[in-house]
């Protein structure tokens, strides 16, 4: 068995780990051959989905017990809303002014990103601060680690690069690694249930492999896609 909580999490759910690794969009991304079209929807959405992933910290800070609980609620929720809402802005606006084209990003929140953010609602209202952080923890950890394992000095395209070297920054794997430290922390705070925070985990890494294929397929709602074929 291996030491860690968070180690136990990720080895439990290794198939879906590793399956983001390898995932279509990802293996573009690095060659920098991903049509922008795709980045520039995953763009949208995820300004979609970043509001509701703040709101399940500032569900989890409200429900918070203590001041450290408190605090680390509020430092994810800072970051996510002072730095990687605005990294993505920026991101959005090269890709367009590189002309990418418009495939109705902005339309509705896609299926599968529904799905995403109504789960991470879900577990934060229904679940305590270790709950909640296990919830949150595959999108910022598969991100850094998928990041940091790209060749960047492969890789020209502006953009692309520029989405690289955010994630694969010594500054994101010290956010990634504060988080796990808290998991461990809350864990070490009081009894909890591993197959609960597993099942969490793993539903959490299928939703991250989701929301990449609904990148790269321009996934959108049956009557969205009627309406913009019929146009």
């Amino acid at each position: 068995m291996t030491d860690s909580l968070c180690d136990r999490l990720r080895a439990g759910c290794l198939p879906v780990w590793e399956s983001l690794h390898q995932h279509p969009f990802l293996l573009e991304l690095a060659a920098g051959t991903l049509p922008g079209e795709k980045f520039r929807f995953y763009v949208e959405q995820n300004l979609m989905y970043l509001p509701e992933y703040s709101r399940a910290l500032a569900l989890g800070a409200a429900n918070s017990r203590d001041s450290d609980e408190l605090s680390a609620f509020t430092a994810s929720l800072r970051n996510i809303v002072e730095t990687e809402i605005p990294e993505n802005e920026a991101r959005l606006g090269e890709i367009i002014e590189l002309g990418a084209e418009d495939r109705g990003g902005t339309l509705a929140m896609a299926p599968a990103n529904l799905a995403y953010t109504s789960y991470l609602l879900a577990a934060a209202f229904r679940g305590g601060p270790l709950e909640v952080m296990t919830a949150i923890m595959p999108c910022a950890w598969s991100y850094g680690e998928i990041a940091a394992g790209l060749d960047l000095d492969a890789n020209d395209h502006p953009v692309y690069r520029s989405w690289i070297a955010f994630f694969a920054s010594d500054e994101y794997a010290e956010i990634v690694d504060g988080l796990k430290a808290k998991i461990e922390s809350f864990a070490a705070a009081g009894r909890f249930d591993e197959g609960l925070l597993l099942e969490t985990f793993r539903n959490g890494a299928r939703l991250e492999l989701g929301f990449w294929e609904m990148a790269y397929t321009f996934e959108q709602w049956p009557d969205l896609t009627l309406e913009a074929s019929v146009a």
